[in-house]
C-alpha cells in the first residue's frame, strides 16, 4: 500500500509477535484403497499402558484399532480440530480464551486438553463465587488505607503487587500465562483473608476490584458482570487501568533466607529496612541456625539487604 502510493506511512508496527501452533493428538488408518483415513480425537478412546508405555487406539463406534500419531499441528487434513462451538456452548467462550491463554506464552505450541478446559472453567466459577460471597454481604465502605488491620495490609499488598505484574506482563512483555497465575494466587489470597470488619471489607472490595480488571483483557464476559455486580456503573471496558499504591506494597516486617555455607539453613522476621548489623545478630541468634553452626565461630557472614544472610563457617 505504501509502494501505491495509498498510505504515507512505511512501517506501522513496531515489532512482531509470532504465535505458536495448537497441537492435538493425530489418529488414522489405511484402507485397501492405500489412502489414509483420520479420526477426530473425541471419536477415539486412548490407552496407555502404566508398564510397557505403548499406546492402544480404538474407535469408539466400534473397537476397531486405529494407529496413533501422537500430537501434531491441528489442521483439517488430519482431522484433529476442536469445534469451539462445543466448548462456547457447555462451558461459555471465557473459558475457551483463558485455557488457551494461560496453558502457554503466546509464542509457544500449546497442547490441546479437555481436562485443562475443564480447569478453566473451575477457576472461573471461584472467580465468580468470590465476587457473589462477598456481594452477598452488602455494600462495602470506603478504604481507609490508615483504618486497616496487619492482614487487610498484606491482602492490599498482594493485590497491588498483582496489579503490578499483570501491568508488565500484559502491557510490556506480551505474557498473558504468568499474569494469569499472578491473579490465581491473589484470588487465594482472597480466600484466606477472612476479616468481617469494615476495613476488611473494604479491602476484599478493592482485591476483588483488582482480579476483575486484570482478568478483563482475557475473559472480558464474565469482568463486565462482575464489575457491575461490584457496584460500578460504569462498563469496566470503559475504566481507565489503575495505578499501583506504592504506599500498598510498603512492609512493616520482611523474611529474610538465612544460608550456612551457601545452604539453607533457616528463615528469620526482621523488620523492615533493617541495618546488616540488625539482621547478622539475628541470623547468628536464631535456633535453627545454631544447631548447624555447631558452636564453631563465623568465619565471614555475608548479608544482602532485605533477602538473605550467609554465614560461611
Amino acid at each position: 500500500m505504501h509502494e501505491l502510493g495509498l498510505v504515507k506511512v512505511a512501517e506501522p508496527f513496531s515489532n512482531l509477535l509470532t504465535q505458536g501452533m495448537v497441537l492435538n493428538h493425530i489418529f488414522h488408518r489405511t484402507p485397501a484403497t492405500g489412502r489414509r483415513e483420520f479420526f477426530n480425537p473425541t471419536d477415539v478412546d486412548l490407552v496407555v499402558d502404566a508398564t510397557t508405555r505403548q499406546s492402544r487406539a480404538t474407535l469408539k463406534r466400534d473397537g476397531s484399532e486405529v494407529v496413533y500419531e501422537g500430537l501434531g499441528t491441528m489442521s483439517k487434513s488430519r482431522n484433529n480440530g476442536v469445534d469451539p462451538n462445543i466448548i462456547t456452548s457447555q462451558f461459555g467462550a471465557d473459558t475457551a480464551r483463558l485455557f488457551m491463554m494461560f496453558t502457554a506464552p503466546p509464542e509457544q505450541s500449546l497442547e490441546w486438553s479437555d481436562d485443562g478446559v475443564q480447569g478453566a472453567n473451575r477457576f472461573l466459577r471461584r472467580v465468580w463465587k468470590a465476587v457473589f460471597d462477598h456481594v452477598s454481604a452488602g455494600a462495602a465502605p470506603a478504604l481507609d488505607a490508615a483504618a486497616l488491620e496487619p492482614a487487610d495490609r498484606d491482602l492490599r499488598r498482594v493485590a497491588h503487587l498483582t496489579l503490578g505484574k499483570v501491568k508488565d506482563d500484559i502491557g510490556r512483555r506480551r505474557v498473558f500465562n504468568t499474569a494469569v497465575a499472578a491473579v490465581m494466587e491473589l484470588l487465594n489470597a482472597i480466600g484466606r483473608h477472612s476479616g468481617s470488619t469494615d476495613a476488611a471489607r473494604a479491602a476484599r472490595q478493592e482485591a476483588l476490584e483488582i482480579t476483575v480488571l486484570c482478568l478483563s483483557p482475557i475473559v472480558p464476559h464474565i469482568c463486565h458482570a462482575l464489575w457491575a455486580e461490584l457496584g460500578h456503573a460504569t462498563p469496566l471496558h470503559r475504566e481507565r487501568w489503575r495505578e499501583v499504591d506504592a504506599a500498598a506494597l510498603e512492609q512493616d516486617s520482611i523474611e529474610v533466607v538465612v544460608q550456612v555455607n551457601g545452604k539453607l539453613r533457616g528463615r528469620i522476621t526482621a523488620p523492615s529496612g533493617a541495618a546488616d548489623d540488625v539482621l547478622r545478630e539475628l541470623a547468628l541468634a536464631d535456633a535453627a541456625v545454631l544447631r548447624f553452626l555447631e558452636g564453631q565461630t563465623p568465619r565471614k557472614v555475608i548479608v544482602v539487604r532485605g533477602k538473605l544472610v550467609n554465614i560461611v563457617i
